[in-house]
C-alpha cells in the first residue's frame, strides 16, 4: 500500500504493528521555549516512535541545524532501524511544525513512502490513543538513500531567483518578524526581508495543528501554485518545510528550499533586506 502525504491518527493506529511502518517523534522547540524534547519522547510517545533530533542529525555550521551529508543521515536513520523502503509517519508535539521537516529531509534522501500524521501527537491523545514510555529496543537497519539535492538552493541561487519573475520566495516566519516590528530573537540577525519576497507565515497553512482542507490550501496559495518554481525560507529551514509539505499536498511539484534561511541572510551584510 503507497503510502499518503497525510495519514490519520486512526491510520495508524490501524496499521502500527506493520513491520513496514516505522514512526518517528520529531519534536523541536526553538531555543527560547528551554524544552527538553528527549526527556518528553522518554516520558510519552506513540508506541515504537524513535526520537529524531534535527540538532543532532546536521552539518557541523555556524548555522543552526543545516542539512546533514547523505552518509551522515543514512547512517543516523539506519541506527534508528528505519530503511529506506520502510513507511515512515512522522509527528511532533506541536501538532504540525517540525516533522515536516524531517518529512522533507527523508524524500530528499530516498525514502519516497514517508507521511506527516494529521495534527501530530495531540490529535493521537485527543482520538484516547495510548503512549509508551522509556526508550525503545535498540534495533539497526540499513539505509540507503538516493538524495535530490536540487531541491535545496544556497543564499546566491536566491538572490538571483527574486529578480526573476516566474519565482516567488514564500517566507514562513511571523508578519512582524517579516516586517521588522519584530526583533529576531538570534543575536546579530538584522531585521525584515529579501526584497521581493513574499509572507506566507506557516501558522496561515494550517488550523488546530493540521494543515487545512486541499481545497482551502488551493485558495490561501493562490497565484503561487502556478509559478515555474517556489523557494521557501524562514527562520533556520524549520518552518519552510511546513509550506513545502503544503505546496506537495496541493499537487505542486517544484518547491525548493533555502536551507540557511533567515539565520543566514540575515547575517550576511553582502546581501540585502527589506522592511
Amino acid at each position: 500500500m503507497i503510502l499518503a502525504t497525510l495519514v490519520s491518527p486512526q491510520w495508524l493506529h490501524a496499521n502500527l504493528a506493520a513491520t513496514d511502518v516505522k514512526v518517528i517523534d520529531a519534536s523541536w522547540y526553538l531555543p527560547a521555549a528551554a524544552r527538553d524534547t528527549q526527556a518528553e519522547y522518554l516520558s510519552g510517545h506513540i508506541p515504537g516512535a524513535v526520537f529524531f533530533d534535527i540538532d543532532a542529525c546536521t552539518t557541523p555550521s555556524s548555522l543552526p541545524h543545516m542539512l546533514p551529508s547523505a552518509e551522515t543521515f543514512a547512517k543516523y536513520l539506519g541506527g534508528m532501524g528505519i530503511c529506506h523502503t520502510d513507511r515512515v509517519v512522522v509527528y511532533d508535539s506541536h501538532g504540525l511544525f517540525s516533522a515536516a521537516r524531517v518529512w522533507w529531509m527523508l524524500r530528499l534522501f530516498g525514502c519516497q513512502q514517508v507521511a506527516v500524521l494529521e495534527g501530530g501527537l495531540p490529535a493521537w491523545q485527543a482520538a484516547d490513543y495510548s503512549l509508551a514510555a522509556g526508550a525503545e529496543p535498540a534495533v539497526t537497519a540499513e539505509f540507503v538513500g538516493q538524495p535530490d539535492l536540487a531541491q535545496v538552493v544556497n543564499a546566491d541561487y536566491v538572490l538571483t531567483a527574486l529578480q526573476e519573475q516566474d519565482v516567488t520566495v514564500l517566507d514562513a516566519r511571523p508578519k512582524a518578524r517579516f516586517t521588522a516590528q519584530e526583533k529576531e530573537a538570534r543575536p546579530g540577525l538584522r531585521s525584515g526581508h529579501m526584497p521581493g519576497a513574499h509572507n506566507m507565515p506557516f501558522m496561515n497553512l494550517q488550523k488546530g495543528g493540521a494543515l487545512l482542507p486541499v481545497e482551502e490550501l488551493k485558495q490561501v496559495l493562490g497565484n503561487y501554485l502556478q509559478q515555474r518554481e517556489v523557494i521557501t525560507t524562514c527562520g533556520s529551514g524549520v518552518t519552510a518545510t511546513v509550506i513545502f509539505l503544503a505546496l506537495t499536498v496541493c499537487g505542486y511539484s517544484e518547491a525548493k528550499l533555502y536551507d540557511g534561511s533567515w539565520a543566514e541572510w540575515g547575517s550576511r551584510e553582502d546581501l540585502p533586506i527589506a522592511s
